[in-house]
């Protein structure tokens, strides 16, 4: 019953989307150790700056976003105007504009409401892992491959989404009920920092993505002072311009 709700009742095109959901929950498992680490992280932060347990299950549910979150947390606790705690949460997430151009072309042919949805359920690995596999398969194009098929692209973005979902929430409502019985000392922070660094090093796997990486880490320590956490969304858009710069570089030596 569930199998039929979820991938439909036409037995080919339900073989189909249930193998392109596997594909994505395949893709991202590797990256769900690094996604859960930090989703406890940032339940036990929400309970520790004092919000209550349905307060930051609230949160965690409808804002999905462990960056915007934790940017959020200390103003809350500070009792910052409600549009500060908005505009910071939103500076973070400035970033996902990026990513939803980048996604705008696999997509464009969903609805409004549909692709809302697939924005909510939008991450950073999740973006990094289909993108980069969507554009292998287009620069390596085989006719017998069909990884670009809308419902085959479509399906597979989704098991990436569940797979990072479920991590997420289920350890993020650990962190919050569990949050009484960490004690400070335990430096989860850093534990989330390394759970990412695992994450993300194993994905500069070419140059364009080298030089990106380097220019956005190098911008972010610099620009660290800067309010509102502009620094890290300017190094994230200097690194995609680089990494845009090199690849360009790259096609023209290749044509030359």
């Amino acid at each position: 019953m569930i199998d039929r709700v979820l991938f439909g009742s036409r037995p080919q095109l339900a073989a189909l989307r249930r193998t392109a959901f596997g594909a994505g929950l395949r893709a991202v498992a590797p990256a769900l150790v690094a996604t859960g680490t930090w989703g406890l992280v940032t339940g036990v932060a929400m309970v520790k700056v004092g919000l209550t347990e349905v307060e930051a299950l609230g949160m965690t549910l409808l804002v999905y976003a462990g960056s915007a979150q934790l940017a959020a947390l200390p103003l809350i606790a500070a009792d910052a105007p409600v549009w500060v705690v908005l505009a910071a949460a939103a500076v973070v997430n400035l970033r996902f504009v990026i990513f939803s151009a980048g996604l705008y072309p696999y997509f464009a042919h969903y609805t409004l409401g549909r692709r809302l949805l697939l924005g909510y359920a939008t991450t950073d690995v999740g973006f990094a892992i289909s993108v980069q596999r969507w554009t292998a398969a287009r620069e390596h194009a085989d006719p017998g491959d069909d990884t670009l098929a809308p419902t085959r692209r479509v399906w597979f973005f989704l098991g990436i989404a569940a797979g990072n979902w479920c991590a997420w929430q289920s350890m993020s409502i650990a962190g919050i009920f569990l949050a009484g019985y960490v004690p400070g000392t335990w430096g989860l922070e850093f534990a989330a920092i390394l759970a990412l660094v695992a994450l993300t090093v194993p994905m500069l796997n070419s140059s364009p993505t080298v030089a990106g990486a380097l220019v956005a880490a190098a911008l972010a320590v610099v620009l660290v002072a800067l309010p509102l956490k502009l620094g890290l969304v300017l190094a994230v858009i200097a690194g995609i311009g680089a990494a845009m710069a090199v690849d360009l570089a790259l096609e023209r030596a290749a044509r030359t």
